[in-house]
């Protein structure tokens, strides 16, 4: 088999096929050179060519997500992305997974994204505060009765002790995954320490990771964003003590915390991320195409991709995901008709969670999400806001959408 090596102020890389390498200059700037074939495909086809006599702060080898050999690609028909996502004893049906979102991760939502083709969904996230176990909200948050498996649960908090007892209490109660929050922006969360707060002090990131590790006899994942601000990127050092401490997944937000949502996902601090350590890494941020989910894989070697707004009102988009990561083809968006038979029966599930009251207020912002670029959904959504019974809700969105199905003329702004 033939190698390559990488020697670059110092520094030396050797490169096998299927490999690639991120390397990093003084400037700010990355490249990816990736070696399929012979190393002048590895140096040109990174665009590499010239660039030795530039300052090199230093090189990440990673293997390219997926490679096969020429042989093994002609006489074993293997795609790229045939390899699944395992956690501890649970093997995905593929390496799509839903994010935690306050608010929007709820059963209801969760079961239907993994019928629509998501490998995992993570609930939202429960608090470490056991005054608060009892409370209706968070036994909402909790329940994963008749849910496809693995069922895994995201606590938070900033205490390690009672963060292991959160660990242990949702274990007890059907957890078959525990997921900790170290990546939530908000406000309230960021102000009890809890969330992204907790990048900012690694001493307690790693008795947190410890002591939840140490409480539960099922797989501990956990969920960071890239740093607090853009001054304090520590996401690298922050994987490593997840990894020492025996956590078995680790999902980034390509953010820091002070971006919020804003500017672009950090794709090279992922890359980087996922050279460093040992265990599946998830890569998160801004992944809202097909064509977006394959290119984050190969781009940062992660080992799968976590979608989350993208996939309010567009639960579908696992499927379209996963179908093009396996085959190259792109499905179509589904048909109005479909997307109103996948709607109303999301909405049912969600009167049935919830109750009637609750049910229709949780349901308004999927109805939006879901009529989100149809002709006359802005004044549709203003209509079906103000309704307060599931007879109503049902009978105005079904309205729209019969309307939308036979090309009625709607004279509203979408």
């Amino acid at each position: 088999m033939e190698e390559a090596t990488l020697a670059i102020e110092g520094e030396q890389v050797r490169l096998t096929p299927g490999m690639a390498v991120t390397v990093e200059f003084k400037t700010g700037k990355r490249r990816v050179i990736e070696y399929f074939l012979s190393p002048v495909v590895a140096v040109w086809a990174g665009g590499f060519a010239g660039a030795a006599g530039l300052d090199v702060i230093r090189l990440y080898p990673r293997p390219i997500k997926g490679y096969h050999s020429p042989l093994s690609l002609i006489y074993g028909g293997l795609s790229r992305y045939d390899k699944n996502m395992r956690i501890g004893p649970y093997h995905l049906p593929n390496n799509l997974i839903l994010a935690p979102m306050a608010g929007v991760t709820d059963r209801p939502f969760r079961q239907l994204c993994k019928e629509q083709g998501a490998g995992m969904a993570v609930s939202e996230m429960v608090t470490s505060n056991s005054l608060l176990w009892g409370s209706a909200k968070t036994l909402r948050r909790a329940n994963h009765e008749g849910e496809t498996e693995p069922k895994s649960v995201q606590i938070a908090g900033a205490d390690p002790a009672m963060m292991a007892e959160a660990a242990r209490h949702n274990v007890d109660n059907g957890a078959q995954i525990i997921d900790i929050n170290m990546g939530c922006p908000a406000k309230k969360v960021c102000h009890v320490m809890a969330g992204s707060a907790l990048l900012q002090n690694e001493m307690l990131v790693g008795r947190i990771l410890d002591a939840v590790v140490a409480a539960v006899d099922v797989p501990v994942t956990l969920k960071i964003r890239t740093g607090w601000d853009k001054a304090h990127r520590n996401a690298v050092t922050v994987a490593r003590i997840a990894g020492q401490a025996g956590i078995q997944a680790l999902a980034v937000h390509g953010r820091t915390r002070a971006c919020g949502y804003t500017g672009e996902a950090e794709y090279d601090t992922l890359a980087a991320i996922k050279a460093a350590i040992n265990i599946p890494v998830i890569a998160n941020g801004d992944i809202t195409t097909p064509e977006k989910a394959r290119f984050v894989l190969d781009y940062t070697g992660a080992d799968a991709v976590m979608i989350g707004r993208a996939a309010q009102g567009r639960p579908w988009l696992f499927r379209i995901v996963d179908h093009y990561l396996k085959t190259g083809e792109l499905l179509p968006d589904p048909s109005v008709a479909e997307i109103r038979q996948i709607m109303l029966n999301h909405l049912h599930r969600l009167y049935d969670f919830y109750g009637e009251r609750t049910g229709v207020h949780m349901a308004r912002k999927h109805i939006s999400w879901y009529s989100k670029g149809q002709p006359g959904g802005a004044a549709f959504r203003h209509a079906v806001n103000r309704l307060e019974t599931i007879e109503e809700q049902l009978a105005l969105t079904r309205e729209f959408f019969d309307r939308l199905e036979s090309g009625a003329d709607l004279e509203m702004a979408a």
